[in-house]
């Protein structure tokens, strides 16, 4: 299974093709099979997409998802706690030495 993933031009989220236009959910995500670089093309061209690319898919329980960790953590967001995390805003942000 091939889909398409790129970012919104607008706000930079990341947007999947659905089979007519984005989504910013990965489950709706169709397969492009071999249209996908075709696909991008026209999608790019027109403006509604920045830098859109065909990745690998797999379909299971959860629906589709990417095969690739990478757009994993793209789609379904951070691999850590974010309770964990310090965030810019935080008194301490600036404070910390590594």
């Amino acid at each position: 299974m091939k889909i398409l993933t790129g970012n919104d031009l607008k706000t930079g989220a990341v947007t999947w093709w659905d089979g007519s236009s984005w989504s910013l959910h990965v489950e709706e995500a169709a397969d492009v099979g071999e249209h996908g670089d075709d696909i991008a093309a026209r999608e790019n061209a027109a403006r509604r997409v920045v830098a859109p690319y065909v990745i690998d898919g797999v379909t299971g329980s959860d629906g589709v998802r990417p095969a690739h960790i990478k757009d994993r953590i793209r789609a379904l967001g951070p691999t850590v706690r974010l309770d964990l995390s310090l965030k810019p805003a935080d008194a301490d942000a600036g404070n910390w030495v590594i």
